[in-house]
């Protein structure tokens, strides 16, 4: 095997494996958040990043842990509920990446679950510069998927692997 080859393998797996990171840090975000791991949600974000979702903007660990913590959200995990996160679009620009899925909000009732929640969640994510933290979020954005252009557009610009403006 060639130097060329080796070389090429190592920076294809190294995508794959960055992939599968990002993939197991969205897929997790929901059953940590079902839990009220707020430290462990909150640590996905990075120092500067931003959680804005409908009329809510987070920004840093701390808001998205609050977050958690809140009476609201704890309303929620103690009624039951599951916040289920669809398997993500991801695409790797560097130490830069983007991915894009649905997200479902299902909520308890007295004998089976209402669907209260339908939208589009685009991650702007980083490596961290410490390798213990690997990849960590910039910035994601949730949008209700109500029928109209601005969360359709968040769809399509994640699985072209686009930053929205």
């Amino acid at each position: 095997m060639t130097e060329q080859r080796i070389t090429e393998l190592e920076a294809r797996l190294r995508r794959i494996e960055d992939e599968r990171a990002i993939e197991r840090m969205i897929a997790s975000y929901g059953p940590l958040v079902d839990a009220g791991e707020a430290d462990a949600v909150a640590a996905m974000w990075a120092p500067d990043g931003v959680y804005d979702v409908e009329n809510w903007l987070m920004t840093g660990p701390d808001d998205v842990a609050a977050m958690v913590r809140s009476s609201g959200h704890q309303d929620f995990i103690t009624t039951g509920c599951t916040h289920f996160l669809s398997p993500a679009v991801v695409t790797i620009q560097g130490n830069q990446a983007v991915a894009v899925c649905e997200s479902t909000l299902l909520l308890r009732r007295a004998t089976s679950y209402e669907a209260i929640r339908a939208g589009v969640s685009h991650f702007h994510l980083r490596r961290a510069a410490e390798a213990a933290h690997g990849w960590q979020i910039v910035k994601r954005i949730t949008r209700l998927l109500d029928g109209t252009e601005p969360p359709r557009k968040l769809l399509s610009d994640g699985v072209a692997g686009r930053i929205p403006n």
